[in-house]
């Protein structure tokens, strides 16, 4: 017999609460430079709520995000950090594995980022660690997707 579907999961209905927080808080902010500057510490505060082997992870590619690609805005999307071009579209972005209790964190990029390879191309990577060579490709990657 086949399950019974009741609808949306409780995380997918909490990522959705979240985005819904984020449109609220984004409509109240006054400047565009003290919304820019909120919706960073809004960012690096969702950052600090993770668990430390996601914090990790988030933090360094937060890192890598503002050496390479400075024009992209940083924000929460769905309570998770992501960085916007300049029509506000997310270009790439960190998903926590611990908030939607995956084995492992990933790190995206949608279609507004210009990876664009043939038929076929990766978007999302799992990501266990970042060191230096893991670093290197993401850089590499986030570049791409600004070009």
């Amino acid at each position: 017999m086949a399950e019974k579907h009741e609808g949306f999961t409780a995380d997918e209905r909490a990522a959705m609460k979240e985005r819904a927080k984020e449109l609220k808080a984004e409509s109240k902010r006054a400047s565009a430079a003290a919304k820019a500057a909120e919706a960073e510490q809004d960012l690096l505060a969702k950052i600090e709520e993770m668990p430390e082997e996601d914090r990790v992870l988030a933090r360094r590619f937060h890192q890598i995000v503002a050496e390479v690609a400075p024009q992209l805005a940083p924000k929460t999307w769905y309570g998770m950090p992501a960085y916007n071009n300049a029509d506000g579209k997310p270009v790439c972005f960190f998903q926590s594995a611990a908030k939607f209790k995956s084995r492992y964190a990933m790190i995206g990029f949608s279609d507004s980022a210009k990876l664009d390879d043939g038929a076929l191309w990766p978007t999302y990577f799992a990501v266990a660690e970042l060191g230096d060579a893991e670093a290197a490709r993401v850089s590499e990657l986030v570049k791409r997707a600004v070009s």
